[in-house]
């Protein structure tokens, strides 16, 4: 097995938001903002080659959307990140066979699908690949709440869900058995938002997607305030970070311009970071 770090650009976000609760006078001296209170977040993503599969795990918010769009988040649209990363690798979008979407936020899925040649239809961006969804998330999308319905967005949706290529996750046992990996399905942030757990060299990696979106997330408190319920997003916080200590997790982390990969360790006041690591490290 082979695991990359696949960059799908950066985009904007609003640095209090991010933070919470957490007072800016805290905040600030982790994420640089500028005279907005913006602050550049990554899109990373995954890409597992098990040898039989090239899994994808999600695909930041892609460049089909309006410049006004692009224009809110700073993202710029002229350039498939995604392409360019795994032509480095010497892989196309065609050979992808599988592309597992933690949820349905714009900056998660995106990526999914594209403008075809003449921009008059949409079109898959991975021809060839199964596309791997929480049923949960899906009816999210399809009947959102006031609050996150500027973040599932139809056209990055309803073209997989035509093509036939949607699979819907009812049971995430059948995940293990299909792509190789357990999955934590968590709800605070969204509803059935999926969190991939990956054997790789010994250890587990695990995709922490918007549970723990940067390194300045790990205190269980520090919670966004896109998160649906902070309540059950502080329990699943906690209850995840004593499970990644106890049997060693490493976490690899979507939104972090700085920090590809963290371990843990007890300190004084609870579990905190222990080492910052890269892909290369492992």
């Amino acid at each position: 097995m082979k695991i990359y770090n696949v960059d799908a650009g950066k985009l904007k976000l609003d640095g209090g938001a991010m933070a919470g609760v957490v007072p800016k006078t805290i905040w600030q001296k982790h994420f640089h903002c500028d005279e907005y209170n913006l602050v550049w977040f990554s899109m990373s993503c995954l890409l597992v080659d098990t040898g039989d599969r090239l899994i994808l795990i999600d695909n930041g918010a892609g460049t089909k959307q309006s410049e006004r769009f692009f224009s809110y988040y700073k993202i710029n649209p002229e350039i498939d990140h995604i392409e360019n990363s795994l032509r480095t690798i010497n892989i196309s979008k065609d050979d992808i066979t599988d592309v597992f979407l933690t949820h349905l936020h714009f900056d998660h899925c995106g990526g999914s699908v594209k403008w075809n040649d003449s921009r008059t239809d949409f079109e898959l961006s991975f021809t060839n690949a199964k596309y791997w969804i929480s049923r949960e998330q899906f009816e999210c999308f399809k009947n959102p709440n006031s609050i996150e319905k500027p973040s599932f967005i139809k056209e990055n949706i309803e073209p997989i869900y035509k093509s036939g290529k949607m699979k819907l996750v009812d049971n995430i046992d059948e995940l293990e058995s299909e792509l190789g990996f357990e999955t934590i399905k968590v709800n605070g942030h969204t509803q059935g938002q999926l969190i991939p757990m990956i054997k790789y060299r010994g250890k587990n990696i695990v995709f922490v997607s918007d549970l723990i979106p940067t390194s300045f997330h790990i205190k269980p408190h520090y919670i966004p305030s896109y998160d649906l319920n902070p309540l059950v997003s502080l329990k699943e916080k906690k209850d995840f970070l004593k499970l990644a200590y106890e049997n060693k997790y490493l976490l690899f982390l979507e939104h972090d311009t700085e920090n590809e990969i963290l371990s843990l360790k007890m300190g004084e006041k609870g579990i905190e970071i222990d080492k910052k690591l890269s892909i290369c490290d492992l």
